[in-house]
């Protein structure tokens, strides 16, 4: 998968593209990035990328002409890809967006700066947007950075683990069950039993379970709008009634 990052700041993006599985995925052209600085397309003296805005107001503006020349010079007139900036103001950004995404051969992420874009770059050359939070950060290329990682993920090979990316949190709906390696005891904690028993059923069972118990107690929402099993509904339903008894027997 091909990513075009236009930026004005493209070595902040270079160390993290350059470490550990995106680099790897890179090497092995299972992803492709590639930086664009749109101060490059800004012709003159001082190569402007921004100006005071019309009608006054804070802070200082991206102007048109050079992101249009950046996007039509690499891309083409009618770039053959989404080109999506990464604003506030954007849908936000989740693992069905990113699944969403990963089915494009290629995209555009557009990293703003100052106090935003001329509105004719939104509404004439990009044709998505993008948000990671209800945030304001001082530019769009961390954002690029995460839309990039979470995209890569579900590339398959870039993981090691072919089936990696689907007990990740939020990737069947649900927040990820809890880990143990060695050793089996640290400080007289234990790893469960189950997990050392070597029962692949009840393993994943319990790990199922762990996967629902955690989603309801931090993020009870994303329960509302997943389609339960009838045993996935009866366990949720005992840990509600254990806690309703517990709450009584505090009573």
């Amino acid at each position: 998968m091909r990513f075009d990052v236009f930026t004005l700041l493209p070595e902040t993006l270079s160390p993290y593209l350059n470490a550990s599985i995106l680099q790897k995925a890179a090497a092995r052209g299972l992803i492709d990035v590639h930086l664009h600085n749109i101060r490059d397309y800004a012709h003159d003296r001082h190569h402007t990328t921004d100006d005071a805005p019309y009608g006054g107001g804070g802070g200082m503006v991206m102007k048109p002409e050079p992101l249009f020349e950046a996007l039509e010079t690499t891309l083409g007139a009618l770039p053959p890809c989404p080109v999506i900036l990464l604003t506030p103001q954007g849908r936000v950004f989740t693992q069905k967006v990113a699944a969403e995404l990963v089915a494009y051969e290629q995209i555009a992420l557009v990293s703003g700066r100052y106090e935003g874009f001329d509105e004719r770059i939104r509404q004439h050359l990009a044709t998505d947007e993008l948000s990671i939070g209800d945030y304001v950060l001082t530019g769009g290329e961390l954002p690029a950075l995460i839309v990039i990682d979470a995209l890569a993920r579900l590339i398959p090979g870039v993981l090691g683990d072919p089936t990696g990316a689907e007990d990740d949190s939020h990737a069947s709906g649900l927040l990820e069950y809890p880990h143990y390696t060695r050793p089996p005891e640290f400080r007289g904690w234990r790893v469960p039993d189950v997990l050392l028993s070597g029962d692949h059923a009840k393993i994943e069972r319990w790990r199922r379970e762990q996967a629902l118990w955690r989603t309801l107690k931090k993020r009870p929402e994303m329960l509302a709008s997943r389609s339960l099993t009838a045993h996935e509904r009866e366990f949720l339903q005992s840990i509600q009634d254990q806690d309703n008894q517990d709450n009584d027997e505090e009573e």
